[in-house]
């Protein structure tokens, strides 16, 4: 089989990080990427998955958003104007507070 070289330009860790995971699944790294770009070809489109945990900023901003939820604090728009033109009007609310 005829093969072709690419040369990718990583971080050292992510390479590092890549090439160990892929030995624990049995595959060497040319044939994980051989293989996405496969699949990349076959399907045209991109795929990617973070399986991080969230941070203990996002999770508060989450809680304190389904909060906001309950308690009937959010304002839900389907016309993006209508959105502007709230947005505007908290905006001169804001300019006249600051003023008095």
């Amino acid at each position: 089989m005829q093969t072709a070289v690419i040369n990718l330009r990583v971080e050292p860790e992510t390479k590092e990080k890549a090439q160990k995971l892929a030995r624990q699944l049995g595959l060497n790294l040319s044939a994980v990427i051989e293989g996405f770009l496969a699949q990349f070809i076959r399907t045209k489109t991109v795929h990617f998955s973070l399986k991080e945990e969230p941070s203990e900023y996002m999770l508060q901003a989450l809680k304190e958003s389904k909060e906001d939820i309950k308690a009937g604090r959010i304002v839900s728009f389907k016309n993006p104007d209508k959105a502007l033109q709230y947005l505007d009007r908290l905006i001169a609310h804001d300019k006249k507070s600051s003023e008095n």
